[in-house]
């Protein structure tokens, strides 16, 4: 059981001090440890940034829903913006309920329960119900805190299993074909397709799976040396060539492969990252820090966020499996170096368009709204990877770097990133807008 800081803030906060329950868990920076814990599980179980999109967004929407109650002079309810979310069971009486540690409960009941085992997270929910006991929270508190927490839990674990999920689970695999421009697996795992029906999940605020679907990509054409598609493979090849040092940062930086298989000689071993939304997640966590927003407020800037990228990656899913277009590393391979490699390990899925790019610009439309346009910060996500920090001046600043990343990295064509971009862009504009959370906004 992970909780070792638990116990450096028990010896923070005295004993004596009867109320210290209410100092600790009204502090945001344990809203986002929280989603820090979610996101080591859901590292540590090999899911797709899809997949991982899922968990983050219904946790962070019951995490959001508590505190809509705590505060409704602030906030408004998602039931009846979103997609099938009916409005919650009323309780009557919440004198005895303290919201943040609901909202906290909440949260890593659904986060585990939308795909997880069941007790995935038990232990980290353990450590926060021992510490409110610990810092003088009555039992009879706790009590009514957690039957609370449980009840909102269940109306939100009810409503996500209706969004096609399971269903998509024994649906039909992607069919690999030999056909000049599509899709195959790629090196070193040559994996199959992932998520190929994630366009057949329900989405959240978008009217349909394809109602931001950009424009065909640049067509197929290897036979021509001065062809547009030609000449962007060729970009790829010789900028994977010939990266500085600053580049090769940029594109690891934004690597955040969950799963990448190593291959040396005959030994083999797996690293993990956070994927591309659990960085997003912890990009979050720094500007709520930053901000010195409150426990409501951060509740609101993760549940907005997850809930745009949740809807991007639908809608780029969409583009990626009705165009599935191929690889640059598996078009370099066949029709040019047998032996080149991208600096990233390409991931299993079609090129066009790209997810991170996409996701990462609707990611930055959303925080954009919740802390301003030029709001600089610096994003210390990866040390714990062992990767350097890296400082923006805007959300949008760092999308736009996310383009260049997964070009220098080699699994984009640079069209591709930009296309993507724009796309994601519009989706976070659209939502961002749409959803009316904060009340005199």
């Amino acid at each position: 059981m992970r909780n070792y800081w638990f116990i450096l803030l028990i010896f923070f906060f005295s004993c004596k001090n009867e109320n210290g329950y209410k100092k600790m868990f009204s502090d945001p920076e344990l809203y986002s440890k929280t989603v820090h814990e979610l996101n080591e599980v859901v590292m540590g179980n090999n899911f797709p940034p899809i997949v991982a999109s899922r968990n983050y967004t219904y946790a962070a929407i019951a995490g959001y829903e508590v505190m809509v109650v705590a505060e409704p002079t602030r906030y408004r309810t998602l039931a009846g913006q979103i997609h099938g979310l009916d409005s919650l069971p009323t309780v009557k009486d919440t004198t005895d309920v303290y919201f943040p540690l609901a909202s906290l409960l909440a949260y890593c009941r659904v986060g585990e329960a939308v795909t997880f085992p069941e007790g995935s997270m038990k232990d980290y929910v353990d450590s926060l119900k021992q510490l409110a006991l610990s810092l003088g929270m009555p039992k009879t508190m706790l009590d009514k805190t957690d039957s609370f927490s449980a009840k909102v839990s269940r109306h939100i674990i009810a409503w996500s299993k209706k969004d096609n999920y399971a269903e998509t689970r024994s649906a039909e695999k992607y069919t690999v074909l030999d056909v000049p421009g599509r899709w195959v697996p790629t090196p070193p795992m040559y994996a199959s397709a992932v998520e190929p029906h994630w366009n057949e999940i329900r989405t959240l605020v978008l009217d349909s799976a394809s109602q931001f679907r950009p424009v065909p990509p640049i067509p197929f054409d290897m036979k021509d040396t001065t062809s547009l598609y030609y000449r962007n493979v060729m970009m790829v090849k010789m900028a994977g060539e010939n990266l500085t040092d600053e580049q090769k940062h940029i594109a690891n930086f934004w690597d955040d492969n969950p799963f990448k298989l190593n291959v040396y000689g005959h030994a083999m071993f797996s690293t993990k990252k956070f994927s591309p939304p659990g960085h997003w997640m912890g990009i979050i966590g720094i500007a709520a820090k930053q901000a010195k927003v409150d426990f409501a407020e951060t509740t609101y800037a993760y549940a907005l966020t997850s809930i745009v990228m949740f809807d991007a990656f639908i809608e780029c899913w969409d583009a990626k499996y009705t165009y599935a277009t191929i690889r640059p590393e598996s078009v370099i391979n066949k029709y040019i170096d047998a032996n080149w490699r991208p600096l990233l390990q390409t991931p299993a899925f079609p090129e066009y368009t790209c997810g991170h790019s996409t996701i990462s610009a609707s990611a930055a439309e959303a925080l954009t709204k919740v802390f301003g346009s030029n709001f600089s910060y610096t994003d210390t996500t990866e040390l714990e990877f062992g990767i350097e920090s890296r400082k923006f001046n805007s959300f949008r600043d760092a999308a736009q770097e996310n383009n260049l990343a997964r070009f220098y990295g080699g699994i984009h064509l640079h069209n591709s990133c930009l296309v993507s971009t724009e796309a994601g862009k519009r989706v976070g504009i659209h939502i961002a807008t749409r959803l009316r959370m904060k009340k005199g906004s």
